[in-house]
């Protein structure tokens, strides 16, 4: 039996982010192989994160730049690691490299960090992103070179496929391309949602710490809902998600209809009872959440040319519009709103958006036979990586000695009992 740990960055919210979402789905998967899993962190523990005992799962809290980790793993013994985001794989790669040899390394990217980083640099220095940027960030340098220490790498958004293979020029067997997986939406399903006539309102949702979701809030605030407003006096604006901040708590404004709601304990349900799902975001990368969640549960969006980054291509007819213009944006918001026939027809398009490309039958198949594969032809997959080989020799002495000397000076300024 497979025995796989994964290292997370936070402890997975499923209702919160996309990537406790994609972690969730991630667990499920490998229970479903009957391979026993152990999840350790060493972030504090969250309001919002997984039930572990429910899943049947351990769970263990682990410390960085601590010999601790030394002994656990090489008790554990674990055939397979996981790392949630790169920066993950920096701080434990090293370690499981060294008391952990013969185990396979995934990384499991969530989005490209450095992509998003770059995006919203370049948003905030009112640039225009060009791929230039990209290449000479270290944030880059960085991800890019956890993704060669590890077997295998997985990317959510086929957009940053294309990248790493095109730009980078990563060789497909260190990569496997992961959406999100779902099961179709059924007509049966279709049936049990409710109708145009039924729903009102618009709303968005996404976790107020991520800072994509954060400026889309304010862009709506400041920009795009008075446009909506001006309109549509009688309806509301509803915005949730995890963690609001007191800034973000005080836009709420009733006479304004935009209405701060705060953590969703049932998403399905905020989502499902909205008209339409607004989401003007403006810099990120990865699969959006909010806008997946919007067409799992039969609610059109409005979104940017970011936001259906990874989920649209030229045969694809999006689940309602998208504009990166601010008026163009409410206008078309406006529209959807108004119009039965094309509402309709926008839901049926992300019916099919998730129906073809998220599914889980026919991608999940595909990640169990990559790991497989690589576990059992390791040695050829890892000589044929001399980039990753050459990488990890060097991390093995810098990222080593500077752990240790963390450590040491840990020790050093220790209370003295």
């Amino acid at each position: 039996m497979n025995h796989i740990l994964i290292i997370g960055f936070v402890w997975p919210e499923p209702n919160s982010t996309a990537a406790g979402t994609r972690m969730l789905q991630l667990i499920k998967l490998f229970l479903s192989q009957n391979w026993k899993v152990t999840f350790a962190s060493p972030a504090a523990n969250s309001e919002y994160m997984i039930d572990f005992d429910d899943l049947g799962i351990s769970k263990i809290k682990i410390e960085i730049n601590d010999p601790s980790f030394d002994h656990f793993i090489k008790q554990l013994q674990p055939n397979i690691i996981l790392f949630d985001r790169f920066m993950i794989e920096e701080q434990f790669g090293w370690r499981v490299s060294k008391y952990c040899p013969k185990a396979l390394k995934i990384l499991n990217t969530e989005d490209l960090h450095s992509l998003r980083k770059t995006r919203q640099a370049s948003f905030k220095n009112n640039k225009k992103f060009k791929i230039k940027d990209l290449l000479e960030s270290d944030f880059t340098k960085r991800e890019i070179a956890s993704i060669y220490r590890c077997d295998l790498t997985l990317i959510i958004s086929d957009f940053e496929m294309t990248l790493l293979k095109d730009t980078f020029k990563i060789s497909e067997d260190l990569l496997c391309y992961l959406p999100f997986l779902f099961d179709t939406i059924t007509p049966e399903i279709r049936n049990e949602w409710l109708d145009y006539e039924e729903r009102n309102h618009f709303m968005t949702i996404g976790n107020f710490r991520h800072e994509p979701n954060w400026n889309s809030v304010l862009y709506l605030k400041q920009t795009i809902w008075p446009l909506i407003r001006q309109e549509l006096p009688e309806t509301e604006l509803h915005i949730y998600g995890a963690y609001p901040t007191p800034k973000a708590i005080q836009l709420h404004n009733e006479k304004e209809g935009f209405l701060i709601k705060g953590h969703a304990k049932n998403t399905k349900e905020v989502i499902s009872q909205a008209r339409i799902c607004l989401a003007p975001i403006r810099f990120g990368a990865g699969i959006k959440g909010k806008l997946v969640d919007a067409m799992l549960y039969g609610t059109p969006s409005v979104t940017t040319s970011i936001g259906i980054e990874g989920m649209f291509d030229e045969d694809t007819d999006w689940n309602g519009f998208v504009a990166d213009d601010p008026s163009i944006f409410a206008k078309a918001a406006i529209k959807l709103y108004n119009d039965n026939n094309l509402w309709r027809q926008s839901q049926q398009n992300g019916i099919e958006i998730i129906n073809t490309r998220f599914q889980k039958e026919r991608f999940a198949p595909l990640l169990i036979d990559m790991i497989n594969i690589r576990l059992s032809n390791l040695e050829k997959y890892r000589t044929q990586n001399f980039i990753g080989n050459m990488l990890q020799y060097h991390t093995l002495r810098s990222t080593e000695f500077m752990s240790r000397w963390i450590e040491e000076k840990t020790k050093t300024n220790a209370p003295k009992d």
